[in-house]
């Protein structure tokens, strides 16, 4: 029998809202599988169908950077928010944009290698950490490129918690681009059309629907149909195209890009701190030094 330890049960409630005790059943029945877990929380109706949630505990800010053709979305962290508003680490961003972009490294570590004067990146952020009072560190980055004939469409939200890069094919209007990014930015899709989503994700989600429409004692002739229309709003809660628009609701998000006579070739959007956890609470010590307190 698998170990279900308080860190798992921890890690489920957070990722579906569901309760302690229901949690640790799930693990159980699925011998610590938190996957299967989920699946088993939301065949029984005791989770949201939902993305799972991501854990925002790390700070800092995202940075958009266009250059002719080529664009780049970064994302660095700091420890406060505070120090994310700082003028030396908005010039050490922007720096660190511009190096990035000119260079166009294969990863984080190969960028951290890269040299400005003779200074390599993670000496750079070093000596910004020392003079910051803070850690600092270079969590990801994005480059893009396009044609003449497209368009970038770039959105910082809240001065960058935030950050969406699109590549719109075969339209120059990057007016449309940013409000494409803007509804990425709100509606945080997972891909761009349902051509992306893979056949075993998408049985799995036809599983779990089913099992879900059979628990809730719908007669089996009805399920299947009524399966195939709760996935059409699976689609629509992860697939962009299939989203009406947040500056026009009455309108698919597919039917504004097709009015442009444009396509959605690729976007990626960062939320600051996303699936990042400051540190790991020791509930007992917590709880220890609470009693001693009072």
């Amino acid at each position: 029998m698998a170990n279900i330890t308080a860190q798992l049960v921890k890690e489920l409630r957070e990722k579906t809202g569901a309760g302690m005790m229901d949690c640790k059943k799930a693990l159980v029945s699925t011998e610590g599988d938190i996957d299967a877990a989920i699946d088993f929380l939301r065949e029984k109706g005791l989770a949201a169908a939902g993305k799972k949630a991501d854990r925002i505990a790390a700070e800092g800010t995202t940075y958009i950077l266009e250059n002719g053709n080529e664009a780049i979305l970064l994302e660095v962290n700091a420890e406060t928010d505070f120090v994310a508003k700082n003028d030396k680490f908005q010039v050490l961003v922007a720096s660190l944009a511009e190096q990035l972009l000119a260079a166009k490294p294969e990863s984080v570590e190969a960028a951290l290698e890269l040299e400005k004067d003779g200074v390599k990146i993670v000496d750079q952020i070093s000596t910004a950490t020392a003079t910051i009072g803070e850690k600092i560190s270079l969590r990801r980055f994005e480059i893009k490129t396009k044609t003449d004939a497209d368009a970038f469409g770039s959105y910082l939200h809240m001065g960058g918690r935030i950050g969406v890069l699109v590549v719109l094919e075969g339209s120059t209007d990057a007016a449309a681009a940013k409000d494409i990014a803007m509804h990425i930015a709100a509606i945080n899709p997972t891909y761009i059309s349902r051509d992306e989503v893979s056949t075993d994700e998408v049985e799995r989600e036809r599983k779990v629907l089913t099992e879900q429409a059979l628990n809730e004692g719908k007669p089996e002739n009805i399920v299947a149909k009524m399966v195939e229309g709760r996935l059409g709003k699976y689609f629509e809660d992860v697939c962009l195209l299939d989203q009406a628009f947040v500056k026009n609701s009455d309108q698919k998000v597919r039917d504004f890009v097709n009015s442009l006579g444009a396509t959605v070739t690729s976007f990626t959007r960062y939320g600051v701190g996303e699936g990042i956890e400051k540190r790991e609470d020791n509930f007992a010590e917590e709880v220890m030094s609470q009693v001693k307190g009072n």
